[in-house]
């Protein structure tokens, strides 16, 4: 009887001892260094224990429902985007899980063009679905409760790094991103576009074309210049950037006398003033090199023929043929270089 009891205890410890392993020993089976687990909202828990398995972060299922069971979290499952680490137990999955507790999702925004290429980083980050993003982002009803439509909105949108939950649902991301946008534009800030007589969006959208038109920073400025020299002159902007956003062709290398007629309110060659809204979503580098734009007389510029990104600016349409023949001979033969 002794030795069957003895017997007994041992196995119930190696039990025991298994149990442990099991629950506080490595769980997982993927290879990288850290993972992502979602949960969409109305999943249950069968499908959450398929998940845990099916993508490598629980070997021992069995032990996972135990638990759960145990602590009631098959009664409560609760939606969301888990970060885990590699090795991590199962115990740490389901004390995360059962708390709810979310690695917020790092939404990185540089230049995006369209409405479009904004809905389809929100889906491609967050549970929400493109076609629901640009429907929202189409409603001038949902718009008006920010001062905006849909031609205006992208003007909500500052180029920066956020953190936001995973199951956030859009309009609460849009007005995260309108909040911080109301923070980029500080006193100094709308102080510098009233200067300009220019309203915020006005001047966003001008930091578009600009952004579209050239990565030296140092340029950027100039290149502002010219565009409200032009437009306090009451001459057409005729930006080349806003032909390729109204063509919807932004792999455009060159832009030829036949694109410039090209009918849309966003073509700056056929219509006065600004275009009803911005053609990309410029860096706030960008938006403060409009704001603080240099006094010039500059009406002109062009690419510089060395190739180099930089520009020559000039104040008269005679210099500014000049360096404009410069450039296009300079191409020509670049062109004919590479053809051979």
């Amino acid at each position: 009887m002794k030795k069957f009891f003895t017997i007994s205890f041992l196995v119930i410890l190696l039990a025991a001892a298994l149990m442990a392993w099991w629950t506080f020993g490595p769980s997982t089976t993927f290879t990288e260094s850290k993972k992502s687990f979602y949960i969409k909202a109305g999943s249950n828990f069968n499908k959450v224990e398929r998940d845990l398995e099916k993508f490598g972060f629980v070997k021992h299922n069995r032990t996972f429902k135990i638990i759960s069971e145990l602590f009631k979290y098959n009664q409560s499952i609760k939606p969301g985007r888990f970060v885990f680490e590699k090795n991590a137990s199962i115990y740490t999955i389901f004390r995360t899980l059962r708390s709810g507790r979310q690695t917020p999702v790092n939404l990185v925004i540089t230049k995006l063009r369209t409405k479009e290429d904004l809905a389809e980083k929100i889906s491609n980050n967050f549970d929400s679905d493109s076609l629901a993003v640009i429907t929202y982002l189409n409603s001038n009803d949902s718009l008006a409760n920010y001062n905006l439509d849909s031609n205006t909105v992208m003007t909500a949108i500052i180029p920066n790094t956020y953190s936001i939950l995973w199951n956030t649902s859009f309009p609460k991301i849009f007005k995260k991103l309108f909040y911080e946008q109301q923070k980029f534009w500080n006193e100094d800030r709308v102080k510098k576009a009233v200067a300009l007589h220019l309203t915020k969006a006005q001047v966003y959208t001008l930091a578009s074309i600009v952004e579209e038109e050239t990565n030296m920073e140092k340029d950027k400025g100039k290149i502002a210049s010219v565009y409200i020299n032009r437009m306090q002159k009451g001459m057409r902007l005729g930006a080349d950037p806003t032909v390729k956003f109204a063509m919807k062709n932004f792999a455009l290398k060159r832009i030829y006398q036949k694109y410039l007629i090209f009918p849309s309110p966003y073509n700056t060659y056929q219509v006065s003033g600004l275009p009803p809204g911005p053609i990309c979503t410029p860096s706030q580098k960008t938006i403060d090199a409009v704001l603080n734009a240099p006094t010039t007389n500059y009406l002109y510029f062009v690419a510089k023929s060395d190739f180099s990104g930089y520009s020559n600016f000039a104040e008269t349409y005679p210099e500014h043929l000049s360096f404009a023949k410069a450039y296009q001979a300079a191409l020509d033969t670049l062109m004919k270089t590479r053809s051979q």
